[in-house]
């Protein structure tokens, strides 16, 4: 059974919907041992869009730890961050990490050659699959350069926002990718990283979680082991979104834990 929910936004992130306060209560309701808030921090996010997502990081912070206090005996609050990974701010990230006592770190690609793949200026010039692939090169070098992660956050989100799917969602072809997606999973794996399975696929009507079940399977056949469980709420509604969906899916091909972070640790819970 999932008990902890490992992607979850509160108000401080520019697209979040409600304070933490909220989502907390509505994870006490839902009997959640384990909640950990991963709000956005994307550095050096292109300025030409609605939302900057810049973390207050000291106000964050700050009231992580009042929560934490106040509901101590209700369930456990943990401090996490989803940063957005982007090649030439590895040395902010990494100055974010070093500073803060983050139990939990998402690495995220938002931004691709400083478009963001959610508004149609990105998609003007490349065909769907070119933009998709080019998506999957960048997890893959950032995964590679960047090590201050724990977990790499919604590896196939962009097929939200490809074209196609702006009208109908539909299923992408895995096998198109297959090459490039060994390798960012054999780079994760090598490294002693992890994936998450994103329960929001499920929300927007996919069939499926981000990733999708190809590469959870894969995942697993090349030895990887870690793997998170998160809503990516953005309103108490959607936490713990399909999480007895996932939980079946996780267990269908062939995992009997999932992970929880504590102080940057790895720690494996039963399914």
């Amino acid at each position: 059974m999932i008990t902890a929910d490992f992607h979850v936004h509160s108000n401080f992130s520019s697209d979040g919907k409600a304070p933490m306060e909220d989502i907390i209560n509505q994870g006490i309701k839902l009997g959640l041992k384990t909640l950990c808030f991963t709000d956005h921090m994307d550095y050096d996010y292109p300025k030409i869009y609605k939302y900057p997502f810049v973390l207050d990081v000291e106000n964050y912070v700050e009231e992580l730890r009042a929560m934490k206090e106040k509901y101590e005996s209700e369930i456990e609050i943990l401090m996490g961050i989803e940063l957005g990974f982007q090649p030439h701010v590895i040395d902010q990230m990494n100055n974010l990490i070093n500073s803060y006592p983050f139990d939990f770190v998402i690495g995220s690609v938002h931004v691709v050659d400083q478009m963001d793949p959610y508004y149609p200026d990105y998609w003007k010039d490349k065909s769907e699959e070119e933009g998709i692939l080019r998506c999957f090169k960048t997890i893959k070098r950032n995964c590679e350069d960047f090590q201050g992660f724990n977990v790499c956050g919604h590896i196939d989100y962009i097929v939200r926002y490809a074209p196609g799917n702006k009208i109908k969602y539909r299923e992408y072809s895995y096998p198109y990718y297959a090459d490039v997606l060994d390798e960012i999973l054999k780079t994760i794996i090598d490294n002693g990283k992890g994936i998450e399975a994103n329960t929001s696929g499920y929300k927007y009507g996919f069939g499926h979680p981000h990733p999708k079940t190809e590469i959870l399977k894969r995942y697993k056949e090349l030895g990887g082991e870690i793997i998170t469980i998160g809503s990516d709420a953005h309103i108490p509604e959607h936490l713990c979104y399909d999480f007895n969906r996932i939980e079946q899916l996780l267990k269908s091909i062939g995992f009997r834990y999932y992970t929880i972070f504590k102080e940057g640790k790895p720690i494996m819970q039963s399914l």
